[in-house]
């Protein structure tokens, strides 16, 4: 094969292909968003983010990096709304990591319910001095002056200027402090299902990903880590990956992760098919010594072990479990486990970076061009303004780019090549290297009094912190609090006396960081399972139990209740079917799923799932579904397809053979209801997925009298 064709571009093959690439957050707290800047010389600034540039366009900042979430939509929206104009009137730009912007950051299902406030006052606030700019041009009382169409119309004689022509003026007044915002009744944007303005560029293959990016001068690196992720390097032979043509330099390098830096061997070259077959050509001696003996199933038998303490409790444990337990007539105890996980996203990590002296300039694909600024700065050691990062589109990520290990390895080999260099990671990399989900066993027990009412309830999470890994936190002898995740008593309101809530951190050498819904994707398998033990248990429908326990949550049952009419979960099942019944609340965000399952011969086929969500207010009721619809992909693949192992030292899955993700023909079908609301918003890229797991652990359970406590499960020996 030559070079040129695997040179060939993405967009030149979705030009010819016709094939159609389809899109599947923290950020900081109000106050600061309405700080004034001087204007540039080229474009006036009425607030940090919005901007007019001297043709007339309105510019509008996105400070939550897209990584498929529609982000690039939802951000610009909240700020358009307020500022009266349509997004197709407008140019969005991603921010830079500019301390002007702030906290700039996608993850944690926060871009919208964070910035809810704070960008539409920043809107607001730009239309307000927008209008009275033009009232003081036409002495006017400002009353008379609206903004309409990205343009102030005075009303009595329908005069009207554009913001481009106001602009300049209206930089010159002072920002508003408490700008008036907009009555939800007058949307025209925020709630509405509107097309997301990048999804062409998306499917065209003109948006930029951070594999598209080439900058002059630039070297391509492949790098071979050790199968053992801990190992050190011995020895090198490079003799036969310098003879592959286009291969410039062989170099030892380094992988920083947040708890330990290891040893590597990159190969640099023209282009990236020379790295890959000069990488393919090293012979590397590698040490091992420590950590040749890490495996799953040694690491799971730590964590049962570890279940029988007692742990660190939350502070909203209520009651005396151990008491109510003891003097139960009825008791359950069971343990749940879920595996490791990798993110697998389409787009595997890469970056470009240009180390000059003490000066470096990033393209990359990254869900916090802030945070990555800090974390570069620390390991360069230079000042945070002498880095520069450019964030492109993510090929999926699911919190996996928020993770800047493979952003410092490029910075690292760029500083030693003196050159701009573009790392790949190939998928082998990314699944073999982690960072994973970390593994987990769930410890639960209930108790029932003599009336058979529900006295006790234990929920103890077993398992890593990704806090004390990638932070350093010590929770030896406090509960790990993002282990709270779905069984905390405002996650999970179910009125029960005697209430305990705890974590058991056992660390772990496998590198570990959140994952799509971080600890909520786990906690919820057992949280849920178990509260359906406990109402056959007490012989109740899953649902009528469930229902009697939330009694104070009204917006709980609000959505089961609509779950069940939208499911006819009441009605009678057809012969050799069943349903089963689940409930979360993780990010704000309340999901539920009752998922329809049947006999296929000797096993379980999965016939229908339908899913109720309430995210409070949406700003695209559309994309809330096709996220959710994503997240119920993505929570079967982590159920019934092989999770992440390590035997020997090594990780067991190198590709999508051994780590599948479910397909569309596997897929069955999906239908999602976003519940209208009023209430502020809160997650949606999330909160979807919990519930899934349990939903459909309990519906086989209810065919098949068979109950899973395991992931993944396979349907087919049920």
């Amino acid at each position: 094969m030559k070079n040129s064709s695997v040179d060939a571009s993405r967009r030149d093959f979705l030009k010819t292909s016709g094939l159609l690439a389809i899109g599947f957050s923290f950020s900081g707290a109000a106050a600061p968003f309405l700080q004034k800047n001087a204007p540039n010389a080229a474009e006036l600034e009425l607030t940090p983010f919005v901007v007019i540039t001297p043709e007339g366009k309105v510019v509008l900042f996105n400070t939550s990096p897209d990584m498929g979430q529609g982000t690039w939509q939802a951000v610009p929206s909240l700020l358009a709304e307020e500022l009266e104009v349509a997004l197709t009137q407008v140019e969005i730009r991603q921010t830079a990591g500019l301390p002007k912007h702030r906290m700039q950051f996608s993850g944690g299902s926060s871009s919208v319910r964070a910035q809810w406030e704070p960008l539409r006052k920043a809107g607001a606030a730009a239309r307000e001095m927008l209008t009275q700019a033009a009232a003081n041009r036409w002495k006017a009382p400002v009353a008379e002056c609206v903004a309409e169409n990205g343009k102030i119309v005075h009303k009595p004689t329908q005069k009207s200027l554009t913001y481009g022509e106001l602009a300049e003026e209206a930089a010159k007044l002072p920002v508003p402090k408490e700008p008036k915002l907009k009555d939800p009744k007058d949307f025209k944007i925020l709630g509405k299902s509107l097309p997301r303005p990048e999804v062409p560029a998306k499917t065209n293959g003109t948006a930029v990903f951070g594999l598209d990016v080439k900058v002059p001068g630039m070297l391509y690196a492949s790098v071979e880590r050790c199968p053992v992720i801990h190992g050190k390097v011995v020895r090198i032979d490079d003799t036969e990956a310098m003879k592959v043509a286009g291969v410039r330099r062989v170099l030892k390098a380094e992988r920083k992760m947040p708890h330990k830096a290891v040893e590597t061997v990159a190969v640099l070259a023209d282009n990236y098919w020379a790295a890959l077959q000069g990488r393919k050509a090293l012979k590397i001696t590698w040490d091992n010594t420590g950590h040749e003996q890490t495996s799953t199933d040694a690491y799971f038998d730590q964590l049962r072990q570890a279940a029988k303490q007692p742990g660190n409790a939350f502070k909203d444990t209520q009651g005396d479990v151990d008491k109510a337990f003891a003097s139960a007539v009825r008791k359950l105890e069971a343990a749940y486990e879920t595996p490791f996980a990798a993110h697998a996203m389409i787009e595997p990590e890469n970056a470009v970076a240009h180390v000059q002296g003490d000066r470096v300039e990033i393209w990359a694909p990254n869900q916090s061009p802030d945070w990555l600024i800090g974390q570069v700065s620390d390991y360069l050691k230079i000042p945070r303004e002498n880095v520069k990062v450019n964030t492109t589109f993510m090929g999926g990520s699911f919190g996996r780019k928020g993770y800047f290990d493979f952003v410092l390895e490029t910075v690292h080999l760029s500083k030693l090549a003196n050159a701009p260099v573009k790392l790949i990671w190939t998928r082998e990399d990314d699944l073999t290297q982690g960072p994973y989900r970390p593994g987990m066993v769930d410890a639960l027990r209930g108790g029932f009094d003599a009336s058979g009412k529900l006295v006790a309830f234990e929920h103890k999470v077993v398992g890593a912190s990704i806090q004390g890994q990638t932070g350093g936190r010590d929770f030896s002898q406090s509960p790990d609090d993002w282990m709270h995740e779905v069984m905390g008593q405002e996650d999970s309101p179910y009125a029960i006396p005697n209430r305990r809530q705890a974590t058991v951190v056992v660390p772990t050498d496998i590198p570990v960081v959140w994952w799509r819904s971080v600890y909520s994707s786990t906690t919820a398998f057992g949280h849920e399972c178990f509260v359906d033990e406990l109402a056959h248990a007490a012989k109740q429908d899953p649902l009528a139990f469930r229902l009697a326990l939330l009694q104070n949550a009204p917006r709980f049952v609000n959505v089961l209740k609509l779950l069940s009419e939208k499911a006819k979960y009441k009605a009678k099942p057809a012969a050799n079917q069943a349903m089963g019944i689940a409930i979360a609340r993780s990010f704000g965000s309340i999901a539920a799923y009752v998922v329809t399952v049947s006999r296929a011969g000797k096993g379980v086929k999965i016939d229908r799932i339908v899913g109720v969500i309430d995210v409070g207010m949406t700003v695209n009721p559309d994309n809330v579904k096709a996220q959710t619809e994503g997240n119920v992909v993505m929570a079967l693949s982590a159920a019934l397809k092989p999770g992440i192992t390590f035997k020997n030292g090594q990780c067991e899955q190198t590709n999508y053979h051994q780590y599948p993700v479910l397909r569309l023909n596997e897929t069955p079908p999906v239908e999602i209801h976003v519940v209208p609301s009023t209430e502020k918003p809160s997650g949606a890229g999330e909160p979807g997925l919990p519930p899934l797991a349990p939903a459909l652990a309990n519906a086989v359970f209810n065919l098949t009298g068979k109950r899973i406590r395991k992931m993944p499960f396979d349907l087919d020996a049920v």
